[in-house]
């Protein structure tokens, strides 16, 4: 039987991936909470923040940049659709592709959500310059990791 010393490097809690899960789990969770008052899901969210960063994106340009599948976010883009938040129409140059543009009623909620992002350095407990680092920090080790891979 090997010894737990030499097997340290497999701790579950020695886990970068781990800590980074769980936080995750942790991040998503406290935004239900936040997000519920203004009737959305988490990933509706995300489709939100990419919009009103730029409008009129391909459903496919909003996919990539959430890292994610096309097919995962259809759902999410119907259920926005149906909630009046956005609309879907297919390009004129390409009918294949299907942009979403928001609605005067998805602009609106921009201004509702305005506060969640000062909620969140609030509960962190750290002040906005070191969630920013830490932010920065994990952009660069995502980007690391996407390099590495195959």
């Amino acid at each position: 039987m090997a010894s737990q010393e030499s097997g340290s490097d497999l701790r579950l809690d020695n886990q970068l991936c781990f800590t980074l899960y769980t936080t995750s789990l942790l991040m998503t969770k406290f935004y239900k909470p936040l997000l519920q008052g203004l009737g959305l899901t988490y990933p509706q969210y995300l489709v939100l923040l990419a919009l009103w960063q730029q409008d009129g994106q391909s459903a496919g340009a909003i996919s990539r940049r959430l890292m994610t599948d096309t097919g995962s976010l259809t759902p999410v883009f119907k259920r926005l659709e149906a909630d009046g938040l956005l609309r879907r129409v297919r390009s004129r140059r390409d009918e294949r592709v299907v942009e979403l543009f928001l609605t005067e009623q998805g602009w609106a909620l921009q201004t509702r959500a305005q506060e969640i992002p000062d909620c969140v350095i609030m509960a962190s407990g750290q002040p906005p310059e070191e969630v920013a680092e830490l932010k920065a920090r994990l952009e660069a080790l995502r980007e690391r990791l996407l390099e590495s891979m195959p």
